[in-house]
């Protein structure tokens, strides 16, 4: 049996893609999804596009998707191909969920397209910036915020009113950890969460039509329709990425709903797998350096950084500390050894993949693409090019990143920053190093690099935006539009498609 999705809040399509991955769409295909922002949209709707083309196996259609994707020249799918972009686009829409406009309008395409009862799962997670600890953190600091005005703090409820309006058979719902301890007016937001998602007609002041009982995708743990939820351990629903055969520790809350009167016992869960690490995911990249802020060309960035460890390599030789001297100058000879490195490029030339044959590299790999899609370095400035290199070099010599003000002790590394010495900032520079898996890639890596330091000092750079998809499971042909900082935001606001396949596969045992 096939079901229906409708993808709410999708982004760039990371949970719908892997749902309409399992079984090459035989068991899940997407109905609908729905972004707000252009350019993430964009990407979702030529990955529908793709997905279609895939599908149906018309190679002449889908050379014109590789096509775009291995030249900068080639026709975009959008005029190669107008009709099936058009068709497209009537599965990825552009709308703002709580728009009144907008919930019409996606009102009307559920009814049109019988996107409802039964045979519809409807998954996404609404924007998580204010349950975020980061994001409450910043709020606290905005004078006049008022966490019960904040709109971000009740989008869910746009959720509750799909699941309302299309009474699906099942929902998946993704958010941060820090739902489980956000506050509003007093109240835990998350126990409100658990019990609107029971009974969303109830939740909104509607007749009750159908009940749901929430499951964790990783414990036993479920909350039905009259529970009392301090009764439970919420970290139940915490699904721990790196568990399950990702490369990145990223860990979230996932709710999977299912309809009461399944009865169904919660006894289908992900099953653990074995670790993977960055290397796994990002070393048969092809090296690039960063750009320099002013007047960049290799030569220059090169004498640039060499500079820049040489001082600090000097500064540590005169506070006594030869270990730090020694390995800093290890890393100096490793920047002066490194061939002439390129700055990459949103299609930069891929000879071949590595010979490593494993469950992810099948995942991400495609042989039909003769470059690596969204591969361009940052450019940075030579202060931080300087706590880029030292942090890299740090943690290839300690297996961890420098910490605070007491490990970026050495001349020029404190950034200008009043709260520098406070503690607030320990982790301020943090490398995604080999030989462990990353820590959660997140839609800050839109803002700057300084918590997605590449591991290798002769490289001195942030992550690029492929570095960052792959550590998020994308596939290679995965194509992200817009420039480079929408790029990012997509990347890190994303669900992992390979978590999402297997999340889809729990689904499916659930409903079979």
């Amino acid at each position: 049996m096939n079901y229906k999705l409708i993808d709410l809040f999708a982004g760039p399509g990371g949970l719908g893609e892997g749902f309409a991955t399992l079984d090459n769409g035989k068991t899940f295909s997407i109905g609908v999804s729905a972004e707000m922002e252009s350019s993430a949209h964009r990407t979702l709707t030529l990955r529908s596009l793709f997905r279609e083309l895939k599908l149906e196996g018309d190679k002449k259609e889908l050379q014109i998707y590789y096509d775009y994707c291995n030249s900068a020249i080639a026709l975009h799918p959008e005029v190669a191909l107008s009709g099936r972009w058009k068709r497209a686009g009537q599965e990825a829409l552009l709308l703002e969920l709580g728009n009144a406009k907008d919930n019409g309008h996606l009102d009307e395409v559920l009814i049109k397209k019988n996107l409802l009862g039964e045979r519809i799962v409807v998954i996404g997670g609404p924007p998580c910036q204010a349950y975020s600890l980061m994001g409450r953190a910043k709020n606290l600091g905005t004078i006049g915020y008022v966490p019960e005005d904040d709109k971000r703090h009740y989008l869910y409820k746009q959720y509750l009113r799909i699941l309302d309006k299309a009474k699906p058979v099942a929902f998946v719902m993704e958010n941060v950890k820090g739902i489980l301890s956000s506050r509003v007016g007093g109240r835990q937001v998350f126990h409100d969460i658990l019990q609107d998602l029971t009974d969303p007609s109830e939740a909104l002041g509607k007749k009750t039509d159908v009940r749901y009982t929430i499951h964790s995708l990783v414990m036993p743990t479920r909350f039905e329709y009259g529970m009392d939820p301090s009764t439970i351990n919420a970290h139940d629903f915490i699904v721990r990425a790196d568990q399950y055969g990702l490369p990145q520790a990223r860990h979230r809350v996932i709710l999977l709903g299912i309809r009461s009167e399944m009865k169904y016992d919660g006894q289908h869960l992900l099953k653990p797998s074995e670790k993977l690490l960055v290397d796994d995911a990002i070393k048969e990249l092809p090296a690039l350096r960063s750009c320099l802020s002013h007047n960049d060309d290799p030569v220059q960035w090169k004498d640039t950084v060499i500079r820049l460890g040489r001082a600090l390599a000097e500064n540590a030789s005169q506070l006594d500390d030869r270990a730090v001297s020694r390995w800093l100058t290890k890393a100096v000879e490793s920047v002066k050894a490194m061939p002439k490195l390129d700055t990459g490029d949103q299609r930069y030339p891929k000879k071949s993949y590595s010979a490593d044959k494993t469950r992810f590299a099948d995942w991400v790999r495609d042989d039909e693409l003769e470059v690596w899609l969204n591969h361009q370095a940052r450019s940075h400035m030579d202060s931080d090019l300087g706590r880029y290199f030292y942090a890299a070099a740090f943690a290839e010599q300690y297996e961890r990143s420098p910490k605070g003000h007491g490990e970026f002790m050495l001349k020029g590394l404190a950034p200008d920053h009043a709260n520098w010495k406070t503690g607030k900032f320990a982790d301020r520079f943090r490398v995604q190093r080999y030989g462990a898996p990353s820590t959660t890639v997140t839609s800050h890596i839109s803002k700057d690099g300084h918590y997605f330091i590449h591991p290798d000092p002769a490289q001195c750079r942030s992550l690029t935006a492929r570095e960052a998809a792959r550590l998020q499971t994308f596939p290679d042909n995965y194509f992200f539009q817009g420039n480079r900082t929408q790029q990012y935001h997509q990347v890190g606001n994303a669900v992992p498609p390979l978590l999402a396949v297997q999340i889809a596969e729990v689904v499916k045992r659930c409903l079979s």
